[in-house]
């Protein structure tokens, strides 16, 4: 038995000098105790080999029903986590403190901001959908400007290949949900700010009640199914929606908010492209900095939103190439015929 805890534990070590994910070392685990009961049921009894691993399977079969039972509890546990409504870390209220003006002296200065322009960003409450590459910076710069409550939604896990350009991460955070690990970067960088993370998929049966409580929503999704799902939701809903995309060196965005008067994300992309058309960065490739750029302007228009500074992209559609250092907005209408937002008989409705 010493034998195969040894191997067991010289394979963790060595999944972990790789940097593999915590499932992969995980799943060879699993492998080794599976090869080991195979091999108690059927090896014949006094067998060398089920000599030296306990001579019998009993234990083996003990230990990976403690380790499944451990498993569940952890999975349950982090289920109950994502849907607990925060109660100690509740939406910041009341005056700000010293240390927050001292923080956003800076947005206090222009006077496009301001004290009111802050107290909105306060008394706010912003969704982003999605932890990666658009949701990193995003993220960091939503906490850092002050927004007083941002939700999180992801279901997945940090991988090694996500922290090329998903810098809200860390390499010490591998194997840890995104949302979690977000929330860690987060908080070191603004105490003042409350959290509320969701780890699981944005899907029809959440997607309603969920967005339905935040006043702003963010999406940077890799998938069309999810894009289109936030957008007919926000729609619904009259929630303003500033969506991001990336691909190797191109990124656009735009705020979409029919309430208001502009289109909505299906008025200017009525088609989903062809399964394989537009490939995923995992399939194409993208420029680490590229995120970068286009989650910190979702952030930026995010902010001019919330506080009513400047003019936003509601109605514009902003596109970025970043190999040629090119940036152009072009205009986008919104579309009487569209299955979302569109008026029957061609009648925009008017905005609120």
């Amino acid at each position: 038995m010493i034998l195969v805890l040894g191997m067991a534990a010289a394979l963790w070590g060595i999944g972990a000098v790789m940097k593999a994910p915590v499932r992969l070392r995980v799943w060879m685990i699993a492998a080794l105790w599976t090869g080991v009961v195979l091999g108690h049921l059927v090896l014949p009894d006094g067998h060398p080999l089920r000599a030296a691993t306990g001579g019998a399977p009993q234990g083996w079969v003990a230990l990976g029903l403690i380790a499944v039972l451990v498993s569940v509890y952890r999975v349950v546990l982090r289920r109950l986590r994502s849907n607990a409504q925060p109660v100690a870390d509740s939406a910041p209220s009341g005056a700000f403190r010293p240390a927050e003006l001292d923080r956003y002296a800076r947005h206090i200065l222009l006077r496009e901001i301001g004290g009111p322009g802050q107290r909105r960003m306060k008394d706010a409450r912003v969704l982003v959908v999605g932890a990666g590459g658009l949701g990193s910076p995003a993220l960091l710069y939503l906490a850092a400007a002050g927004v007083g409550t941002i939700g999180i939604i992801d279901g997945d896990m940090v991988e090694g290949s996500n922290l090329q350009r998903q810098i809200i991460h860390a390499d010490a955070r591998i194997g840890m949900p995104k949302v979690f690990s977000a929330e860690v970067a987060m908080r070191a960088l603004n105490p003042f700010i409350a959290v509320e993370c969701y780890y699981r998929r944005l899907d029809e049966d959440v997607a309603r009640e969920l967005i339905g409580t935040f006043d702003l929503v963010l999406d940077g999704t890799d998938n069309f199914d999810t894009r289109y799902l936030v957008n007919r939701v926000c729609v619904e809903l009259g929630k303003p929606l500033i969506s991001g995309a990336i691909t190797q060196w191109e990124g656009q965005l735009s705020l979409w908010h029919p309430a208001k008067g502009g289109p909505c994300y299906e008025c200017v992309f009525p088609t989903r492209p062809a399964p394989g058309l537009v490939p995923t960065c995992a399939e194409a490739g993208v420029a680490a900095p590229l995120p970068g750029v286009i989650g910190a302007m979702m952030a930026m228009e995010a902010v001019k939103h919330l506080t009513g500074a400047g003019e936003t992209l509601r109605g514009r559609l902003m596109i970025h190439d970043a190999l040629y250092a090119e940036t152009r907005v072009i205009g986008v209408k919104r579309r009487t015929d569209c299955p979302v937002c569109g008026v029957p008989h061609g009648k925009v409705a008017p905005a609120p």
